[in-house]
């Protein structure tokens, strides 16, 4: 099963690989805007995207992204997505 998670970009990290940084129910992870990148990156700062394994997928609004996330968070799917997230970045920081 697929699970796209929606996130909110916060920031363009680097242009020539249209890469930015999510924010992901409070877990910062970096993802690759080229899916969705139409136009100007900085235009994307501050938009929510549905974001799965790495690739901001689909640009959605902010009603449907927190329906979305309400509903992952009534499965469950979202909460253990999210903990697996918080955990990989650990290890990779060093601090697991």
């Amino acid at each position: 099963m697929c699970l796209g998670i929606p996130g909110q970009i916060v920031a363009i990290t680097d242009p020539a690989r249209q890469m930015a940084m999510a924010d992901i129910s409070g877990v910062r992870r970096a993802v690759s805007l080229a899916p969705v990148a139409t136009g100007p990156l900085e235009a994307l700062v501050g938009s929510w995207c549905l974001i799965h394994v790495g690739f901001a997928m689909a640009v959605i609004d902010e009603a449907e992204a927190a329906a979305t996330l309400e509903a992952l968070r009534g499965l469950g799917e979202a909460q253990e997505t999210l903990e697996a997230m918080a955990a990989g970045a650990a290890a990779l920081e060093g601090t697991a």
